[in-house]
């Protein structure tokens, strides 16, 4: 089950009014007549002219009159981002990481109170500020590691290892009795390093989001930074990833995995539709939890993924805020991309009631409320990209011997620039 700790309780549906906004945030000011055309801006390219246009048909239908394009961005947090500050962003848009949650109001509206659509909506505090939540996750994911168990299975292994040192062991296995890859860091195209900073939820802290900018040293030995980030330097400095880190492929990667010619990759849960579909052997992908228990027990953390938001500079305003009610409340797209439904009271994917099945226990953790805002100041003033790649990059190159240093002398380094950025920041 869900731990209803991490949760917000009670189920609720939502509806849409014709004529004007309602749905999910009954206290804001995106009302009058929906009709006419917008414009959504969207990363999933790949659906652009297959699955999305089928949602967008179904809002006309629902609301004769008006006229949704999709417009898909392939680099969509640089592009979106160089867009915002140009002030034309289209009229619903999926919030770039690199907006602090201090920034959202300067280039979006309000859907509502964080009061009024926690019982409501999962993940409703991850793009919210002063009490105002300003985007809606169109599907949330858990944090785990994709697989190939055909592969596992050969190497004889066949559930999911409980340390980072079984975790090692079996990757040391798979390279001995198999002829596949063993972990596949997609160190060329980089972002794929950014899921090793989704794993804090295997500590089963309920605070740590609050705590985590207040601690000066992350990367000691027992702490977060140190579990993670240590186990990809341990996993490349042991060989047991990829020859060439340089000539990754994220594309490419899908098939090789599907294939069986790599075992493994650590992935949110959005990512196994892509590689079930690459492949003729669906049934061969499955998803783990992070090598590591506290008490015992796996945990996993359900995070919204990107949030959908009716731009501030939209035309367009009610139309707009209707298709974001309709795209997260009633289109179907989270199931139908195995998602964490964002409605609380909507059941789980298959995919995801799988994953329960390997005895991990889904939890949400609450976003920073004391210090929300801090850990993003003290990552941009340290320059230490923690949801980005360039710092484990560099921590790949130091594993596989293309750059100075060890794992020990780089991580104290990590510490010292954190721990001067965290001292600035929240004197």
């Amino acid at each position: 089950m869900i731990n209803r700790r991490h949760l917000f309780g009670m189920t609720a549906a939502l509806a849409l009014l014709a004529g004007c906004t309602g749905g999910a945030g009954d206290d804001t000011e995106q009302s009058g007549e929906i009709t006419g055309a917008i414009t959504v801006l969207t990363n999933r390219t790949d659906l652009v002219d297959t699955a999305l246009p089928k949602y967008a048909k179904a809002f006309e239908a629902k609301h004769p009159g008006t006229k949704v394009s999709f417009e898909g961005v392939t680099n969509y947090e640089g592009d979106v981002t160089t867009q915002l500050s140009g002030g034309d962003y289209g009229d619903v848009l999926l919030i770039p990481n690199t907006v602090t949650v201090d920034q959202l109001s300067q280039f979006f509206e309000p859907l509502g109170s964080v009061d009024s659509l926690k019982p409501k909506f999962r993940f409703t505090d991850e793009k919210a500020y002063d009490g105002q939540v300003y985007g809606l996750s169109v599907g949330g994911v858990a944090s785990g590691v994709v697989v190939n168990k055909r592969i596992w299975a050969d190497a004889g292994i066949t559930a999911p290892p409980k340390t980072p040192e079984e975790f090692l062991a079996g990757l040391q296995a798979i390279k001995a009795k198999t002829k596949a890859t063993p972990f596949y860091t997609n160190y060329k195209d980089g972002w794929p390093l950014s899921i090793f900073n989704s794993e804090r939820s295997i500590l089963d802290d309920p605070a740590i989001n609050e705590k985590f900018p207040a601690d000066p040293a992350p990367w000691q030995p027992g702490k977060i930074q140190y579990l993670t980030d240590g186990l990809l330097y341990d996993i490349v400095h042991a060989g047991l990833s990829e020859k060439d880190p340089l000539t990754t492929n994220w594309e490419g990667s899908k098939p090789m995995i599907a294939s069986g010619k790599v075992a493994t990759m650590l992935l949110g849960s959005w990512a196994i539709p892509q590689m079930k579909a690459a492949g003729s052997a669906p049934d061969d992908i499955a998803f783990w939890p992070f090598p590591y228990q506290t008490g015992g027990k796996f945990y996993s953390s359900i995070q919204g993924d990107y949030k959908a938001a009716v731009a501030k500079t939209s035309k367009n305003k009610a139309t707009a805020r209707a298709f974001l009610d309709f795209f997260v409340t009633e289109s179907g797209f989270a199931a139908d991309q195995q998602a964490v439904p964002p409605v609380i009271g909507q059941p789980l994917p298959k995919a995801l009631q799988d994953f329960q099945n390997t005895g991990v226990e889904l939890i949400e953790l609450p976003a920073a409320t004391t210090n929300a805002g801090k850990e993003d100041l003290i990552i941009k003033d340290s320059e230490i990209d923690l949801g980005g790649n360039i710092y484990r990059q560099k921590l790949v190159d130091i594993a596989r011997g293309a750059a100075k240093g060890d794992k020990e002398s780089y991580f104290a380094e990590l510490n010292k620039r954190w721990a001067a950025s965290q001292a600035r920041v929240m004197k």
